[in-house]
């Protein structure tokens, strides 16, 4: 028993080791240079005023409205239309083959190019989306240089560029779900919304709570495909915590921009650990 034991043990140190060195050692220096201000050669403490400064200054309280809306209406339009098209993928068209290829391309892309290029064809005037709204009687949209459309503009891209892994994963939960489920019910008069409901829907569970787990972080962590399509504007219209951390890091503000990962940090920790829970208890259920 003894021996086993120590077995155990040395499989656990190294990763407390990585653990430890790689993740609670920056965690306690980065909250420690959150309360100072600093720069390479000096840090000064200050206590809580980074923080203050961050959520009382408006533009930088922007970025976290921002961000609860990138995460909200993105990984929410992620999960529900996503799970459509693998429904529809996995029925019995054709051309199913041929769509999932499709499907899965916007990830093959980078988010630098994906931004340029919806950048170019949501030009207010020379953009290949407003001369298809001016061909149809429509008025030109400034899709990104309007405050009102900017965000939601960019979060319409987002979708488009992550709806490929999880329709990938979507379509993976539903082709191993047993064919005998949807005879049965069948047999038994069931149409095809019911079908859905209480066969697919219940049985993609794991695959649900995966791709929403999957696109809340996504949603924070989103930066290169506004950055290439926005840089943050127009103002702060579109800004979120990554753009603002970065923003206020190239100003020379270290201190405050490090109260900002420290705040991200927290945000995510207080929504996705009670999010996973949540989801857990919903499938044990």
């Amino acid at each position: 028993m003894r021996k086993n034991k120590i077995y155990h043990v040395g499989f656990v140190i190294p990763l407390i080791i990585v653990f430890t060195a790689f993740f609670l050692v920056p965690m306690v220096i980065s909250l420690y240079f959150s309360m100072t201000v600093w720069n390479f050669d000096s840090a000064k403490f200050c206590g809580l005023k980074n923080y203050i400064t961050f959520f009382t200054t408006k533009s930088l309280w922007t970025g976290v409205k921002n961000t609860l809306i990138y995460a909200l209406l993105g990984s929410g339009g992620i999960t529900v239309l996503a799970f459509m098209l693998a429904v529809f993928l996995t029925s019995r068209i054709r051309t199913k083959n041929f769509i999932r290829s499709a499907v899965f391309f916007p990830n093959l892309v980078s988010a630098i190019a994906v931004g340029i290029t919806f950048t170019a064809m949501m030009h207010p005037t020379k953009g290949i989306i407003n001369k298809l709204i001016e061909f149809l009687g429509g008025t030109r949209i400034n899709f990104l240089g309007d405050t009102k459309t900017a965000l939601f503009s960019v979060i319409l891209v987002l979708l488009w560029k992550g709806l490929s892994i999880a329709t990938v994963i979507y379509v993976a939960g539903i082709t191993s779900i047993d064919t005998d489920y949807y005879e049965a019910a069948a047999i038994d008069g069931a149409n095809g919304w019911a079908r859905l409901v209480h066969i697919t829907v219940p049985l993609c569970r794991s695959s649900i709570n995966t791709v929403i787990l999957l696109s809340v972080i996504g949603s924070f962590r989103n930066f290169d495909l506004m950055w290439a399509m926005t840089g943050g504007g127009p103002g702060y219209a579109t800004d979120n915590m990554a753009s603002i951390v970065y923003k206020q890091y190239a100003a020379g503000f270290y201190g405050l921009s490090t109260a900002g990962n420290v705040v991200l940090f927290l945000i995510i920790a207080v929504l996705i650990f009670p999010l996973q829970k949540l989801l857990n208890w919903k499938k044990e259920v």
